[in-house]
């Protein structure tokens, strides 16, 4: 299965990427080792909070923003192997600042909960928003592949060079909409978007991790013992976030070798790409109206009940985006012999 050529600068930024990840996964249990070597039960907390941050990586909204970026930036000729990873790295500062500051206020938790409840309002409006506004870009990008098939259809030959200029964002529909494909142009710019998405600390595993790190300040840990469990959060976080775009960009890398490849991968990933962005992003909407305005009912219910169970939804588009892949290999495998395109 042939892919696009690995230039010698994403060959580097590959092996960069890996070589931070690897510094701070094995810094954060270096450190945790020289602190309770002779303590299994806390070595025992460290685990378990590494584990949240694994699981609290494949969250839905996670996983949608960093896919779609990514596809973003490889319709731009860009191989954008950091997204995950600087998304994971913004996340992470909101992470280690946060439960910093609730180790130093072990005693007063009140103020951190009204800062919480705010904070959550923030953020699941930003990551609500951008989300749908994803949805919005990839209609967009739907609407002009639908067009370009159908002129396929009438005979017209499209070369390789059409299809970038298209998926570049060059034409009117996507010139008028230039400021939404504008809002993340490289990697990095994923960090502090990741930030923006970290002010709510609402889900279930960044609670556990607050409360286990105030727990442990409160018991007379020493802060500076207590600030690796969040280090380790972050490392696990990290880890997952990166790889999971890292493999995005291998499926778009296959996807782009061919013209025929590019348009249906394209179909493919757009259409599924919509449905996940709407369905997160109202599901994020919906429930913080439900919690805002008090709304009862077993579509409130259902909504809420979505949005406490995002790690399974997180599962569930990393198989959606797996299975698109295959999808589209196996349609082109079965297409690519006909003179479709020059």
């Amino acid at each position: 299965m042939a892919l696009l050529p690995a230039d010698s600068g994403f060959r580097r930024n590959l092996a960069f990427v890996y070589a931070a990840l690897a510094v701070l996964n094995l810094g954060g249990w270096t450190w945790a080792l020289l602190l309770f070597h002779d303590r299994p039960a806390m070595l025992g907390v460290a685990v378990l909070v590494y584990g949240l941050g694994l699981r609290h990586a494949v969250d839905a909204d996670h996983i949608a923003a960093i896919d779609n970026v990514t596809r973003k930036l490889m319709q731009e000729r860009q191989q954008p192997v950091a997204v995950g990873f600087w998304f994971a790295i913004g996340h992470s500062a909101v992470v280690i600042l946060v439960t910093s500051v609730v180790i130093a206020a072990a005693s007063n938790l009140e103020a951190f909960e009204t800062f919480r409840e705010t904070g959550g309002t923030l953020s699941t409006c930003i990551s609500g928003i951008f989300l749908l506004l994803v949805a919005a870009m990839n209609l967009m990008i739907l609407v002009t592949i639908l067009r370009t098939i159908g002129r396929m259809r009438a005979g017209e030959r499209i070369d390789d060079g059409t299809l970038d200029l298209m998926f570049a964002g060059r034409g009117p529909l996507s010139r008028l909409f230039r400021p939404l494909f504008g809002l993340i142009g490289r990697s990095w710019h994923m960090a502090p978007l990741g930030f923006l998405f970290g002010l709510g600390f609402d889900t279930a595993t960044e609670v556990t991790l607050f409360g286990l790190s105030a727990t442990q300040a409160g018991q007379g840990v020493p802060i500076e013992a207590a600030l690796v469990f969040p280090v380790l959060f972050a490392a696990g976080m990290s880890l997952l976030d990166t790889t999971d775009g890292v493999m995005m960009v291998g499926a778009y890398r296959w996807a782009f070798v061919h013209p025929l490849r590019k348009l249906y991968y394209n179909l493919t990933i757009t259409l599924m790409s919509i449905a996940v962005a709407l369905f997160i992003g109202g599901v994020q909407i919906a429930a913080l109206a439900v919690r805002r305005l008090g709304l009862e009912g077993p579509i409130a219910r259902g909504a809420v009940a979505l949005n406490e169970n995002f790690n399974a939804l997180g599962f569930a588009i990393i198989g959606v985006f797996a299975a698109a892949w295959v999808m589209s290999f196996l349609i082109c495998r079965a297409i690519e012999r006909r003179p479709l395109v020059a």
